[in-house]
């Protein structure tokens, strides 16, 4: 069971990486976006609320097993953000990347409330509710970059959607 739980907490073990293991847990988070964006709304919704749970209760094993608040190996909490940052789109490539670096531009900078939730919280919340609340700045800015692009009939990012 202690494998199983290393296993999902280090994002695929790729916590492990010497150099931004945050980054890696985003990048296996991409491959499992690609599989759960075709569900409908509604049940890609009930599946990331359950994901989130599971990220807080690995998160917090996470902790407990490297004796440190937020240990670098644990990434399952930038797996989760990435899941809230490309809720309600569907997988192509052009926006999974853009999901990607948006996500990481806002966990990397944490804006109000990002850096009040990893500090009001403790465990396992408080590690997976800062990349969530990045999530949704990133989902916020895509949206808005869509609408942009759609207002001024750019048209980059929508010939993609």
């Amino acid at each position: 069971m202690k494998h199983i739980c290393t296993f999902l907490a280090t994002g695929c073990y790729s916590g492990y990486l010497p150099i931004a293991p945050g980054t890696w847990g985003t990048l296996v988070a991409m491959p499992l976006f690609w599989l759960l964006g075709s569900l409908s709304p509604f049940v890609y919704l009930v599946t990331l609320v359950g994901f989130i749970f599971l990220s807080i209760w690995a998160a917090d094993y996470g902790s407990v097993k490297f004796e440190r608040e937020d240990p670098p190996q644990v990434v399952i909490d930038e797996i989760a953000g990435y899941l809230v940052t490309m809720a309600f789109f569907k997988p192509s490539l052009v926006i999974m990347i853009i999901g990607f670096f948006m996500f990481r531009l806002f966990d990397i900078t944490k804006p109000q409330p990002v850096a009040w939730c990893e500090k009001k919280f403790s465990g396992g919340t408080g590690i997976v509710l800062d990349d969530v609340m990045a999530g949704i700045y990133a989902n916020l800015a895509i949206h808005l970059l869509i609408f942009i692009d759609t207002y001024f009939k750019i048209n980059l990012l929508t010939s993609y959607l």
